[in-house]
């Protein structure tokens, strides 16, 4: 397992779909994603965020140049900035059973900020980065 790294990144303008209320974070995940991918012209280029809010997950795309702020298909939201941990997790469309274990075992970090959300960044079909937030 790769080590953990804490980045600041800055605050992320997306737009996203959210998953149903009430059901399993990789459930809501699997409904979110391909109704937020299938309003988009193209995936191409873009960059795909998981974003745990409370109990609510939220399927993201970064908001770029391409997009007409007055056309956009789905809610428009800003990933709140700040310092993460972030962890690696190497092809992960075959290691999804990782990511859970994963956000769990950066959660016991002492520096842990319950207050801001939790990330996933598809940083393409092969590396996914798992963050959580920190003070």
């Amino acid at each position: 397992m790769d080590s953990d790294t804490v980045v600041t990144i800055p605050d992320i303008a997306v737009m996203y779909v959210a998953g149903e209320a009430g059901l399993p974070i990789p459930e809501q995940a699997q409904a979110a994603f391909p109704a937020l991918e299938a309003k988009l012209p193209t995936l191409k280029s873009r960059k795909f965020y998981g974003v745990g809010v409370g109990p609510e997950y939220r399927a993201c795309v970064a908001l770029d140049e391409r997009d007409d702020p007055q056309a956009l298909p789905h809610p428009r939201w800003t990933i709140p900035g700040g310092r993460y941990a972030r962890r690696r997790i190497a092809d992960w469309e075959r290691n999804t059973a990782r990511i859970k274990p994963t956000f769990d075992a950066l959660r016991e970090r002492p520096d842990f900020d319950p207050s801001r959300p939790w990330i996933e960044f598809y940083r393409s079909r092969s590396e996914l980065f798992v963050m959580v937030p920190v003070r």
